[in-house]
């Protein structure tokens, strides 16, 4: 029988391994530690919005990340593929950092060479939500890298997958 939860007998846990059967691409945010490109792996990072390009990426209020990158700062949002994985694994952990990892440079913020895409976003806006601060990022520069398979993220840990075609075919609903 599948666990449940009560709001008066809420289970972190419980609440971690629900949200962690949503796959997620993985995603490492690129930007400047005092003169120095560094980066932190995430899964929490989105789209908000077409006009204006918008994007945000959820950030704990405990990471170094707050402390570097401020209203009308630069960060860069590398989507790494499957063979980056070590670099998913590097930036989540920072005693693991490799000092060799290369950076390349546009107009000031660091990327990660042979991502799946890069974005390049100005920070406009910072929401506190819980334990965390939602950064929202104007997009200024978009690159589609080589094709490649995303690195997901599901239940807690690095997958591989074969996307292929759906078997059925369906038309988009009016809205969507």
């Amino acid at each position: 029988m599948a666990e449940t939860a009560e709001p008066s007998t809420f289970d972190p846990r419980l609440f971690r391994d629900v949200m962690g059967r949503f796959a997620t691409g993985v995603a490492v945010v690129s930007f400047m530690r005092e003169g120095v490109p560094t980066g932190m792996t995430v899964n929490a990072f989105m789209s908000v919005s077409l006009n204006p390009p918008l994007v945000t990426v959820s950030v704990r209020r405990a990471s170094s990340f707050n402390d570097h990158v401020a209203l009308g700062a630069r960060y860069g949002v590398n989507i790494l593929s499957e063979d980056q994985q070590h670099l998913g694994g590097q930036f989540a952990n920072q005693a693991a950092r490799d000092p060799a990892v290369g950076f390349s440079m546009d107009h000031g913020t660091p990327l990660l060479a042979n991502s799946l895409a890069h974005i390049v976003a100005r920070v406009v806006d910072i929401h506190p939500a819980g334990d965390h601060l939602l950064y929202l990022g104007e997009v200024e520069r978009l690159f589609v890298g080589a094709e490649a398979k995303p690195l997901i993220f599901f239940t807690g840990r690095y997958k591989q997958i074969a996307a292929h075609e759906p078997s059925m075919q369906w038309t988009a609903l009016d809205g969507w």
